[in-house]
């Protein structure tokens, strides 16, 4: 059974051992081998939004809900990142940035369609965008190797794929309207 007190206490000793995320990917692979306990534990989401559960200057762990038809343009986090999907779907989009390109353009360079129970692990240099593109609410564990919330990061316009940088505050907006 999934407790999120466990949860936190399994990501935060892992952090400890491994500051990559290959311990904190199996923290959320044991979670996500049994997605129905996770949404039983941190209830069915009934609407969108951005939870944080646990924020440090080495590891932040959210709770994530969005919109159906929602996509998050590309974006960097600038730290590792694992995310288990406990309801829904995603649709990731990897990016990489153009060689030498002055001004930090980037292009497609693979794909991830995740599910329920799956878990993906990114490194720090991951750039994707994000779709939900299923006709309800998607609802994911994240667990952040830093401080989400405080760092420093780029997103990229959809229209022209020009970097920028990212305001916290229009993600919170993003998850929350």
């Amino acid at each position: 059974m999934f407790e999120i007190d466990t949860f936190i206490s399994d990501c935060v000793d892992a952090v400890r051992k491994d500051a990559t995320h290959k311990t904190a990917a199996e923290v959320m692979r044991r979670a996500m081998s049994d997605p129905s306990s996770v949404l039983e534990a941190l209830g069915e989401p009934s609407e969108p939004g951005i939870t944080p559960l646990y924020q440090s200057s080495t590891l932040t762990i959210v709770n994530l809900a969005w919109k159906p038809s929602t996509t998050i343009p590309p974006h960097n986090h600038e730290m590792w990142a694992v995310i288990g999907i406990y309801g829904g779907r995603e649709d990731n989009i990897f990016w990489r940035r153009i060689k030498d390109h002055p001004d930090g353009l980037i292009e497609a360079a693979g794909a991830k369609a995740l599910s329920t129970g799956d878990v993906c692990p990114m490194g720090p240099d991951i750039i994707h965008s994000v779709t939900n593109p299923i006709p309800r609410l998607t609802a994911a564990l994240h667990i952040y190797g830093g401080d989400f919330f405080e760092a420093e990061r780029s997103e990229w316009e959809p229209g022209g794929l020009t970097e920028q940088k990212l305001d916290i505050e229009e993600v919170r907006r993003r998850f929350s309207n």
